[in-house]
């Protein structure tokens, strides 16, 4: 997590640095919605996240993230949003699948290990995708990973990396 968390920091001021040298580039990313971290109204972090793909690449999901914190720091809101694309165009006789997306939360306090389930969302419908929303409090850390699963199954397989969206550590 701390290589991601530097690679990031690192990239962030790489791309700082660039848009500094030519404000032409700069004003064009900021006009295309650029993946740079901005606050959304009413949001005190925000930022755009995936596309992350099933290991076999026949599931993807992508989405937005945004974190709202109260006056004194003591909690938040965290509201996450995204589709979920079923890339898998074969019959289920054949072994197609359905795309998987599943969420983890830690929040504060808690021990560095102990992640809960956040939500899981699941769409059978190859070509086609299915928006979600949920939202959680007093999280400090978010992450994401895609997944296949059968018709009937309550097993993911297939599943990509975890995908770190957010962390206090972050903001």
């Amino acid at each position: 997590m701390i290589k991601r968390l530097t690679a990031g920091l690192l990239a962030a001021a790489a791309v700082g640095a660039v848009a500094l040298a030519t404000p032409a580039s700069a004003a064009a990313a900021a006009t295309t919605g650029s993946a740079a971290t901005t606050a959304s109204p009413g949001y005190d972090y925000s930022e755009n996240w995936g596309t992350y793909y099933s290991r076999n690449y026949k599931a993807k999901s992508r989405g937005w993230i945004g974190v709202e914190w109260d006056q004194h720091q003591k909690w938040n809101r965290v509201d996450v949003k995204g589709k979920l694309y079923d890339l898998d165009h074969r019959t289920y006789a054949q072994g197609g699948k359905c795309a998987y997306v599943k969420f983890a939360v830690h929040h504060f306090g808690d021990h560095p290990g102990n992640w809960y389930d956040g939500k899981s969302y699941r769409y059978c419908g190859a070509g086609g995708a299915k928006h979600f929303t949920f939202s959680k409090h007093k999280v400090d850390n978010v992450r994401v990973k895609v997944c296949q699963i059968g018709l009937h199954s309550s097993h993911p397989t297939k599943c990509g990396d975890w995908e770190y969206l957010y962390s206090t550590e972050s903001e």
